[in-house]
């Protein structure tokens, strides 16, 4: 799954060559990015709630999802930034949705995305994200440099994503600023906090660190904070959630 997930992120980017040029324009245009990285630090743990219609793993969670709204919900239960899924073949997503929250909401927007090529973070700043995600997973070290190097020149925040202790050192050695543990494997689809939890250890030199998936409840918030880590990302629970703002709110206050 994850094989044909990246080949289709590799087709769409490659679909972007022509408007190479006219996205770098649009991005320079566009209004400056707000800053991700500092909305995730503070004395307690920050939020990033998630949209997100479908998953492969999961099949659909809220196919008929506002953006806008749900985003609103999210802020006003105290999200510190809000993630937009745009993949389309697999999870539904699309960077309408993003222009949809970003135009709504004050607070920064990530690109949750399959990015595998410097186009693609044009593409993104272009349509108002503030961050995209880098996953390591998917990416040889020259494309690593490639989007990191992008995402500078771009003015974008760069979430570089590890699943494993091994991809948090080389996030390290690519000198990430921001990284996220993923809790989800993502050749089985498992989550497991333990994930993030051993490899909050290696973290300590990295700016800004974010618990990727599998908080599902004010407990698993509670045991993100005490591992160290700045934020958590949240996907379904928060997005099938009957009172989203109640439950953003749920996960700060266990994370205090």
């Amino acid at each position: 799954m994850l094989d044909a997930i990246v080949q289709s992120a590799r087709d769409r980017a490659a679909a972007l060559a022509p408007q190479s040029n006219e996205l770098v324009a649009r991005a320079r245009d566009a209004a400056p990015a707000r800053p991700f990285a500092s909305a995730l630090t503070g004395p307690s743990l920050r939020v990033i709630a998630e949209i997100k219609r479908r998953s492969p793993s999961a099949g659909p969670i809220a196919p008929d999802v506002e953006p806008a709204t749900q985003a609103l919900q999210y802020v006003a239960g105290g999200a510190a930034a809000i993630s937009v899924l745009t993949e389309p073949d697999f999870f539904d997503g699309s960077l309408a949705d993003l222009r949809a929250v970003r135009s709504t909401v004050e607070v920064p927007v990530l690109r949750k995305d399959f990015t595998v090529h410097p186009d693609q973070v044009w593409e993104a700043r272009a349509a108002g994200a503030d961050a995209v995600l880098v996953i390591l997973a998917i990416l040889i070290d020259d494309e690593v440099t490639a989007l990191l190097e992008t995402a500078h020149s771009a003015g974008v925040a760069a979430l570089v994503e590890a699943h494993t202790i091994a991809e948090v050192e080389r996030a390290l050695v690519h000198g990430a600023e921001i990284v996220g543990v993923n809790n989800r494997d993502l050749t089985t689809f498992v989550t497991d906090l333990a994930t993030a939890e051993q490899a909050a250890g290696y973290l300590s030199d990295v700016a800004v660190t974010v618990a990727e998936s599998g908080v599902s409840s004010p407990a698993g918030a509670a045991r993100m904070a005490a591992a160290g880590y700045d934020a958590i990302l949240v996907g379904e629970a928060a997005v099938s959630a009957d009172d989203p703002a109640a439950f953003v709110a749920s996960l700060q206050v266990a994370g205090e």
